[in-house]
């Protein structure tokens, strides 16, 4: 069952949103502390955000913009604001759909419907703090680019970023890299990872490899290249 979650003040229409999800057969979430929405919508993890922006105690587009630069959840803006200014906007920060209220329930969940549909495919999507990496393809996807790295430094991406913040072993990147561990060639490995750290600081990524001596590598955020 598909989960969706509802960031919306007004209480009779956060009600309402819900009821009216509930009986298309989703798993409906509200979200009434809007000040840590984000962090909580990040924790969640739902399918689909549906987010006001008129908001009390912060801004609809700042929770927009917070939950697009951690996660890739979908956010379907449904707000009273009819300006195109605050249309584009909304899509300059990561939105998905926008849809001003009021609004047929048909169309609504039409739109509901259509923006999963589209998430559908991305389950081979592994998500960094600002970047999306495709698992088969090794396309990277940051700061509204995408490159698709060469194969071995795709592997080497994904099985560090599988890991989070633990330790890879040096084994395991080999197993990642040759499919074996029986001839461990540590200066292979060394240029391979070399070429990644390249790669990952031109694109200027947060994140960081860094080496635990005698033992393997993990991905650190925030770390001096």
């Amino acid at each position: 069952m598909k989960r969706i979650a509802v960031v919306e003040d007004e209480v009779y229409m956060r009600e309402e949103l819900c009821n009216m999800l509930q009986k298309d057969g989703y798993l409906a979430e509200a979200i009434t502390e809007l000040e840590d929405a984000a962090r909580l919508l990040a924790a969640l993890r739902p399918d689909l955000v549906i987010l006001d922006l008129n908001l009390p105690e912060i801004s609809g587009f700042q929770i927009c913009q917070e939950l697009k630069n951690k996660t890739a959840i979908p956010v379907l803006i449904l707000t009273s604001r009819d300006q195109v200014k605050d249309e584009l906007q909304a899509f300059h920060l990561g939105a998905d759909e926008y849809l001003t209220k009021p609004c047929r329930k048909d169309r609504l969940l039409a739109r509901v419907s259509n923006i999963l549909k589209r998430y559908e495919g991305r389950t081979n999507l592994i998500e960094g703090p600002d970047f999306l990496l495709d698992q088969q393809t090794y396309t990277l996807y940051i700061h509204n680019t995408s490159v698709v790295l060469p194969k071995n430094q795709g592997k080497l991406l994904v099985a560090l970023l599988s890991g989070g913040d633990a330790l890879v072993t040096t084994e395991k990147l080999c197993i990642a890299l040759w499919g074996t561990t029986e001839y461990i060639d540590e200066n292979a490995l060394q240029v391979n990872l070399t070429r990644l750290k390249k790669t990952m600081s031109g694109l200027e990524m947060k994140q960081r490899i860094v080496a635990v001596r005698g033992m393997g590598y993990r991905l650190e955020t925030g770390v001096a290249p």
